[in-house]
């Protein structure tokens, strides 16, 4: 293989390559992944690569993450094993896949960490000076911290307090002029390739782990956005906890849950009542502050169960009184409509350089009829005509008024099938289920 690519230039234009081979073979699976990425850097240094392998691969990704780091020498290397992986408009499950994300973004400091070299904590630091001593830790304390990224062992790693931890130690969290107003963004996954602790392989630069959460933060001349698809419509109106603990909802705006849950569902049209045969779900509002709620408001947990002699609805997340929270349901054409309408925001801003896709291995074909849908549904909203082709004249014989096809270039995408997705809903983080989360890169503000 060539020697890794050249260093850019800090007033270049920010650049991505996406990857995928479905080889089983993990040194041929590599080379062309390797060949793809060097096509699509242009002999540009990628600042981040981030690499994501089936369990056909778990055992030789550290080879792999050698071959990677020879050929295309990136300042960063990030991987996670996963049950299945993406990349441009193609989902590859039930069998060998390996893709893989590389960004060259010039002038950007991209700070690796482990989260098993952190201090321990039984709880969420709360002190100004514990936070600091995280953002320090997360690579997370520059002023200019745009986004965050990270991929862990679902067996190993408290995500229940480190995830707020993380949010809180942000400094857009701290100081709202430094991104905008905006938190700068976290997402990432919990690696899905075994269900086993011990199973899965996290990757960070020539280090391979089989527990912990492995991650790295960006700082500086790129901008990132970030969506998550929790695919919910909501039934009946907000409802105010009034009695019940734990994970028990007993009491709903002063009456028995399970009174006011009957009410909700014999309100319902036939077709909403087929969907909540697929499952019923609990949203928590992130947020009390509000006088309307919007699909971006609430935290969705599954409703895992009843208990007739109280009344009570079981909920798989710890509620308290007081708290807001609305039913929903999900299903196929509710989940596609929820992504379709989010990605129809985004596409009234700039156009995203690069896409990091994190979905549930619960969505796929075990959700959707169509192939590839969250990969092949973000690629398409982002495709543009080929700068090339705007300006082609018609060729000698053919009308000019008649149109012509547009040969199409698409956003570089690349992602893997995570076991709880990681992203933001308001200004909080959270690990969801049967989710999408989105990273967008696009160049800075000027």
């Amino acid at each position: 293989m060539a020697g890794p690519a050249a260093h850019d230039s800090k007033d270049a234009a920010p650049l991505a390559a996406a990857a995928l081979s479905t080889l089983a073979n993990h040194g041929g699976a590599t080379e062309q992944v390797v060949a793809q990425l060097r096509d699509g850097l242009k002999g540009r240094r990628a600042t981040v690569v981030l690499l994501f392998f089936t369990t056909h691969h778990a055992l030789a990704s550290g080879h792999m993450a050698s071959q990677v780091r020879s050929a295309i020498g990136p300042g960063a290397l990030l991987g996670v094993s996963a049950e299945s992986v993406l990349a441009g408009a193609q989902e590859v499950e039930n069998g060998p896949g390996v893709a893989a994300l590389a960004l060259s973004l010039p002038g950007v400091h991209a700070e690796v960490f482990r989260t098993d070299q952190w201090p321990e904590f039984k709880e969420p630091p709360t002190s100004d000076e514990q936070l600091r001593s995280l953002a320090r830790a997360a690579g997370m304390d520059r002023p200019d911290h745009r986004a965050t990224f990270l991929f862990a062992d679902p067996f190993s790693v408290p995500m229940i307090t480190i995830l707020p931890a993380l949010a809180r130690a942000r400094p857009s969290m701290r100081n709202a002029d430094a991104h905008g107003g905006t938190p700068a963004p976290i997402l990432g996954g919990m690696a899905s390739a075994s269900a086993r602790p011990g199973g899965n392989r996290l990757i960070l630069n020539d280090t391979v782990a089989a527990s912990g959460g492995v991650g790295v933060s960006l700082s500086g001349p790129v901008r990132v956005d970030a969506l998550v698809s929790q695919g919910c419509k909501p039934i009946g109106q907000p409802l105010v906890i009034t009695s019940g603990k734990g994970q028990m909802i007993s009491g709903l705006g002063g009456r028995p849950a399970m009174q006011v849950l009957a009410e909700i569902i014999e309100s319902l049209d036939e077709q909403t009542r087929e969907r909540m045969k697929k499952g019923l779900f609990v949203g928590r509002a992130v947020t009390e502050y509000k006088a309307r709620f919007g699909r971006d408001d609430f935290l969705i947990r599954n409703v895992i169960g009843v208990e007739q002699s109280s009344g009570s609805v079981a909920v798989a997340d710890l509620l308290r009184v007081g708290q807001t929270i609305q039913f929903h349901v999900r299903d196929e054409a509710t989940a596609s409509e929820d992504l379709a309408l989010l990605l129809d925001a985004q596409q009234l801003r700039d156009d995203p350089f690069a896409g990091l896709l994190c979905t549930c291995n619960g969505r796929g074909s075990r959700l959707f009829s169509t192939p590839s849908h969250d990969a092949a549904m973000i690629t398409r909203a982002f495709a543009r005509p080929r700068e090339a082709d705007l300006f082609t004249p018609a060729a000698p014989g053919e009308d000019p008024t008649e149109p012509q096809p547009v040969a199409r270039q698409f956003m570089p995408l690349a992602g893997f099938f995570a076991g709880g997705e990681i992203g933001p809903i308001g200004e909080g983080v959270f690990v969801h289920g049967q989710s999408a989360a989105l990273a967008l890169f696009r160049p800075p503000v000027i």
